[in-house]
């Protein structure tokens, strides 16, 4: 079984990291960032309706878990998509994989925030602090910050921003009740296609062919990256935990800034490297466990949610 997971998880790692030079890819071949967000649900959303099929889940019919799939979808994919696709006009797909992994941390101020049980202490305010200067490191803040780097970086920065609100949402209010992780996925996958596909001709007109690569880009970014991914995650939560799985958002910088540099030619400073490390160090110090009174929660648990952290 620990064999199982270990392959699991590698391979959903490498996935995530990968979508950020598909994401690439595809702006640079001209596709709008919205459209890219929408074809990457599209073609997500199927795969999954496909596994809900292979599985014989039932789909959820109730308002309440539609309404709330509503807003996830909003905030853990339509727009955080569309935000990760335009600032990868802007900056590398490898600055982009690092941002990302500050997902956790945006996690943390949200949960924080709107979850009663979780508490604030100065080991989780720590590592928020020592994860803030890390990303100030991979920008090169004392350097001084270009017009697009800083527009491509905040767009980033804010795609995590709605991750962490979706996943501190997702807790509280989707996650729980009868239905099974991948027909919930599904249907939250279908809710941000809806959005999209509404406000895609509006934002960025009317969709044009990019060429092959760009195409196949999008169809694995969509089929992989958001509906396999989704089902590889739900397997590595059973096989290892949800603790252990949460970890892989600490490993897909490594397989973006590989990716980014040798695919597509991405330069990879000091700077980036040494920033990257510093943020993963503050995710972990945040979530530190502590010690609670017997039926308290703490801060080692982790949200059950329907994304990535990619991306």
């Amino acid at each position: 079984m620990r064999k199982r997971w270990v392959g699991k998880f590698v391979l959903l790692s490498a996935i995530w990291g990968g979508s950020f030079a598909l994401i690439k890819v595809a702006v640079d071949a001209g596709v709008p960032p919205v459209w890219v967000a929408l074809y990457r649900c599209l073609f997500g959303a199927l795969t999954l309706w496909v596994v809900c099929a292979a599985q014989r889940r039932p789909v959820p019919l109730d308002r309440r878990t539609w309404g709330h799939a509503l807003v996830v979808a909003a905030l853990l994919n339509a727009v955080p998509f569309t935000l990760l696709a335009y600032g990868e006009t802007m900056v590398s797909s490898v600055l982009a994989g690092v941002f990302n992994a500050t997902t956790p941390l945006t996690t943390l101020v949200f949960v924080l925030l709107i979850v009663p049980q979780e508490r604030i202490t100065r080991t989780k305010l720590a590592g928020i602090a020592v994860g803030f200067a890390g990303v100030l490191v991979v920008l090169k803040a004392w350097e001084g910050l270009g017009d697009d780097l800083l527009a491509g970086s905040l767009a980033c920065l804010g795609a995590t921003f709605c991750y962490g609100a979706g996943f501190a949402y997702t807790r509280r209010f989707f996650s729980a009740g009868p239905h099974s992780a991948s027909a919930l996925s599904a249907v939250q996958i279908t809710c941000a296609t809806a959005q999209l596909a509404l406000a895609a001709p509006v934002v960025g007109g009317l969709p044009a062919w990019p060429g092959l690569p760009a195409a196949a880009a999008l169809v694995v970014l969509g089929a992989a990256g958001t509906g396999l991914a989704y089902v590889l995650n739900l397997d590595v939560i059973r096989g290892a935990g949800p603790t252990i799985a949460s970890t892989v958002t600490y490993v897909t910088p490594l397989w973006s800034t590989a990716l980014g540099a040798l695919l597509l030619s991405e330069p990879v400073g000091w700077n980036t490297l040494t920033g990257g490390a510093i943020v993963v160090a503050g995710v972990l110090l945040a979530r530190k466990p502590v010690n609670h009174p017997i039926g308290q929660q703490t801060s080692g648990q982790v949200v059950r949610s329907n994304k990535p952290g990619d991306s």
